[in-house]
């Protein structure tokens, strides 16, 4: 794979054995020439979970201080004054049956669903069409819950969502490369201390095996983690 001139460039300041510690890292990865936009920093964890196994799921979301610096899409199901409370917290669609029938029907452009439990009745249908995008609210992430409101405030506001996938590894953005690199290592160790709360009782062994902090269009650099 060809890789752009400004990879290189951060590539060969790197040692790729070397595990940096967290601001450290990101700091080198920004170091880098400009780009024309600006890029998302991003934290890969490999997990030592077996996600086959129900019991050693980890799913979840979390507040990062500083925000993703960027809009984030919410829509809710909710209805009567959860559903009012829901536009006044800043949803960008909110609904009931309707909302249903234009998902259904290709609509995806919007990063987080947010459900009341009374609405599941009709979110639950949606499962082949938001699961494989990763945007079927559920309660382990705090996107199926009575406070739906307040739900689109934190996500709007920068709480993150994640899950492990099919290889153990959990994969979330911590800002923009605007960001100062302490605002940025401060998201990402948020981050870190939540998913270390998750860790399943049945999981074996190390459970942070391996960190990476990366950016867009940059390289992965392994970085310390100390709880």
């Amino acid at each position: 794979m060809k890789r752009s001139r400004r990879y290189r460039e951060i590539a060969e300041r790197v040692d790729p054995l070397q595990v940096y510690p967290l601001e450290e890292a990101v700091t080198l990865l920004k170091s880098g020439r400009p780009t024309k936009f600006d890029q998302t920093v991003e934290v890969a964890v490999r997990l030592g979970v077996d996600p086959r196994k129900s019991d050693q799921m980890v799913r979840g979301a979390v507040s990062l201080p500083h925000g993703l610096g960027k809009t984030v899409r919410v829509i809710a199901f909710a209805e009567g004054a959860v559903a009012d409370a829901c536009k006044e917290a800043g949803a960008m669609e909110v609904g009931g049956e309707e909302l249903a029938k234009k998902i259904e029907d290709g609509w995806t452009d919007f990063d987080i669903v947010i459900a009341h439990p009374a609405m599941m009745r009709v979110v639950g249908k949606l499962g082949r069409t938001l699961g494989p995008q990763g945007k079927m609210p559920s309660p382990k992430s705090g996107t199926v819950t009575p406070n739906a409101a307040q739900a689109v405030t934190e996500f709007m506001a920068g709480k993150v969502e994640f899950r492990v996938d099919s290889g153990g590894n959990v994969h979330v953005p911590v800002g923009k490369a605007s960001f100062s690199s302490h605002k940025l290592a401060e998201n990402a160790t948020a981050f870190l201390d939540f998913i270390m709360t998750l860790r399943p009782p049945a999981a074996r062994g190390a459970y942070l095996r391996n960190i990476t902090v990366s950016t867009t269009m940059g390289p992965g650099l392994k970085v310390a983690y100390s709880h």
